[in-house]
C-alpha cells in the first residue's frame, strides 16, 4: 500500500509544503493538492514540484467544467515537465453548488463530459493534431458556432510522458463504472472499507470488464484522517465539521451526492437529520449529530494496534494508495503520525 499526504486547501500552504519536504525524506509516496472554491491547485503544485524531488504529485481533484479539455492537458503536461515526470492528473465534477454557485457554469452531463475530457487529454499528450467530434466538445469548433477559422493543432512541446496517469473522483455507480473503465486511478470520498464492496462492487466489476489492459490495475486512492496514540479519541471531533458540511450543506435535498453515499452506507436517517439541521442554519447541532461510529470507520484515529487493524481493513477492501490528513495542530506531531502509518502499512 502506498502512503501519501493530502494537503488541505484552506490551511497555510507554505507550512504544508515544509511538512511534505520532511515526509518525502520519511518515505511517503505521493502528495495531493485539493481544489474547491479556494486557491487553485495548479499554482501550488508548481511550487511543490520545485521543493521536492521524488514524491509523486497530484491534483486531488480539479473540476472538469472550469477548464477546457485542452487546457487540462496542457496544464498536466506542464506540471509533469516541471516535476520531471512525477505528476498525476486527478479530475472530478465537483457538484452543482460549487460549479453553478461559485463559477457560474452549468453542471450538466458529468458522465459524457468526463469521458470526452479523458479522450481529448490523451490525444494532446500524444501530440496528435486534435480533431474531436464529441457530443459535448468539438475540436476545431464547428463553423456554425464560431468563425470557421479554427484548424486542428498539436501541442508545441514534447511532453515528458505521452500518457500521464488520470485519477477520477467518482461516487455514483455509473461514474464509478466509467472510472474503472477509462482511468488509471479512482478516488472516492468518505470511504468505508466494510461497506465498499456492497456499494461499489458491481459498478467496479462492470467497468473493469470493459477496461483496456494497457491501463494496468486500477489504483484505488482513498483519503482518511489520521491520529495515532492512546489519547487521541477526541480527534474524531476534528473530522465531524467536514462530514457535516458535505452530508448536510453540499447541495440541496435530493441533489447531494455525499448524503446519497451516507444513505447507501446505512446512515440515511441520521444523514437526513444532519441535512435538515445544516440547511436550516443549525450547523453546530448538525456537527454534533455526526456519529462517532461513522467517523471512526472512515478514519485512522486510535492506538497503534487499532491503526494496524484498520490499515488491514483498507487493504482488504482493495485500497492501493492511502492519502492521510493528520488531525494534529503541532507539525511535529503530524509528521510522527505519518511516520507511524509508514511503519505499520501492509
Amino acid at each position: 500500500m502506498r502512503i501519501g499526504i493530502a494537503l488541505d486547501y484552506s490551511s497555510g500552504f507554505h507550512e504544508a509544503v515544509d511538512r511534505v519536504v520532511e515526509l518525502e525524506k520519511a518515505g511517503i509516496d505521493i502528495a495531493v493538492v485539493a481544489e474547491a472554491y479556494s486557491y487553485d491547485a495548479i499554482s501550488q503544485l508548481g511550487y511543490l514540484a520545485a521543493k521536492t524531488s521524488r514524491v509523486e504529485l497530484a491534483t486531488g481533484v480539479v473540476p472538469i467544467y472550469i477548464r477546457t479539455p485542452s487546457l487540462l492537458a496542457m496544464t498536466a503536461a506542464g506540471l509533469d515537465f516541471v516535476s520531471d515526470g512525477r505528476f498525476r492528473l486527478g479530475i472530478g465534477t465537483s457538484g452543482p453548488q460549487v460549479m453553478e454557485g461559485f463559477h457560474g457554469v452549468a453542471f450538466d452531463a458529468p458522465l459524457g463530459r468526463t469521458r470526452e475530457v479523458v479522450e481529448i487529454c490523451r490525444k494532446v499528450w500524444r501530440r496528435e493534431r486534435v480533431q474531436y467530434d464529441g457530443k459535448y466538445y468539438q475540436l476545431p469548433l464547428p463553423a456554425e458556432r464560431g468563425t470557421g477559422l479554427g484548424k486542428p493543432l498539436q501541442l508545441i512541446n514534447h511532453p515528458v510522458r505521452e500518457r500521464i496517469p488520470i485519477t477520477i473522483a467518482a461516487l455514483g455507480p455509473k461514474n464509478v463504472e466509467l472510472t474503472a473503465e477509462i482511468a488509471e486511478g479512482w478516488q472516492p470520498v468518505f470511504f468505508l472499507p466494510e461497506k465498499a464492496n456492497t456499494v461499489w462492487g458491481d459498478a467496479l466489476a462492470a467497468g473493469k470488464a470493459k477496461r483496456d489492459p494497457e491501463l494496468g490495475p486500477l489504483d484505488l486512492m482513498v483519503h482518511t484522517s489520521l491520529a495515532v496514540g492512546d489519547d487521541v479519541e477526541e480527534r474524531l471531533s476534528w473530522v465531524k465539521p467536514q462530514l457535516a458540511l458535505y452530508l448536510g450543506g453540499m447541495g440541496a435535498k435530493g441533489r447531494n451526492f455525499y448524503h446519497n453515499l451516507a444513505t447507501r452506507y446505512g446512515y440515511g436517517e441520521v444523514a437526513d437529520k444532519i441535512q435538515e439541521l445544516y440547511l436550516s442554519g443549525n450547523k453546530r447541532e448538525a456537527i454534533d449529530l455526526v456519529p462517532d461510529e461513522m467517523v471512526r470507520a472512515m478514519s485512522l484515529v486510535g492506538p497503534r494496534g487499532f491503526i494496524a487493524e484498520r490499515l488491514a481493513a483498507f487493504a482488504e477492501a482493495g485500497v492501493t494508495t492511502l492519502l492521510v490528513s493528520p488531525a494534529a495542530a503541532d507539525p511535529k506531531e503530524a509528521i510522527r503520525y505519518v511516520e507511524d502509518v509508514l511503519a505499520l502499512r501492509p
